[in-house]
């Protein structure tokens, strides 16, 4: 690893995105794609593409991005999905905002190109979650951070403990309560890659999961 920026990518069955997503990461940044638990060939397209993979058996977001911030030991760490709804040049302006000392955590805002990207159901669920936490702690974001930089050292010492999708919510919690710097820009939310399926926003069941986890964190 270097001494520079980790790029952490949680992944499960994300081998057609990964072909295209990994030769877009900037320069500078070295990868750690934790495998979920996938049933293709997740695996071997992270190490072909020069990424270090990393086997998390326990299901979950949050047991995933917890198992990626562990073996990641660079001084900063980034996160985002691997399906590709990200562009990976996004992280560069995150980055540069904690580097430069204007952010203890640099997020993004989802902002999709295009109408249908990001369903009805996973929007909502997404926008009661934020409001509760603007409402009742005063977080500054206004989306649970699906990509996310900050330094790997402080991120561990707010240990964060939920290990399923509920992993945002309890880090914004944490963060906010803490009184971490936290500026949030926009970027580009894109149709995930093809032949991929979203766990979450896929469907109403999906999100359903999601938004119980989320409350879980907020009880």
């Amino acid at each position: 690893m270097t001494s520079g920026c980790v790029l952490v990518l949680p992944c499960r069955d994300e081998e057609a995105a990964l072909t295209g997503l990994l030769p877009r990461i900037p320069a500078g940044f070295s990868v750690v794609v934790v495998d979920n638990g996938s049933a293709d060939g997740t695996a071997d397209v992270a190490r072909d593409l020069g990424a270090t993979v990393v086997h998390e058996p326990v299901p979950g977001y949050g047991a995933a991005v917890h198992a990626g911030l562990v073996a990641a030991t660079g001084e900063y760490v980034a996160f985002m999905d691997g399906d590709g709804s990200f562009d990976p040049v996004d992280l560069l302006p995150l980055l540069d905002d904690v580097r430069a000392g204007r952010a203890d955590l640099a997020v993004g805002r989802r902002r999709p190109v295009r109408r249908g990207v990001w369903p009805w159901h996973a929007r909502l669920g997404n926008n009661l979650v934020v409001w509760w936490l603007r409402r009742r702690i005063g977080m500054a974001a206004h989306d649970i951070a699906p990509i996310r930089v900050c330094r790997r050292d402080a991120l561990l010492g707010l240990d964060v403990q939920d290990r399923r999708f509920g992993y945002p919510v309890e880090l914004l919690q944490k963060a906010t309560d803490a009184g971490w710097r936290v500026v949030e820009r926009d970027v580009a939310y894109h149709p995930r890659a093809a032949g991929t399926r979203s766990k979450v926003s896929g469907s109403v069941k999906g999100t359903a999961r999601a938004a119980h986890d989320f409350w879980g964190v907020l009880r």
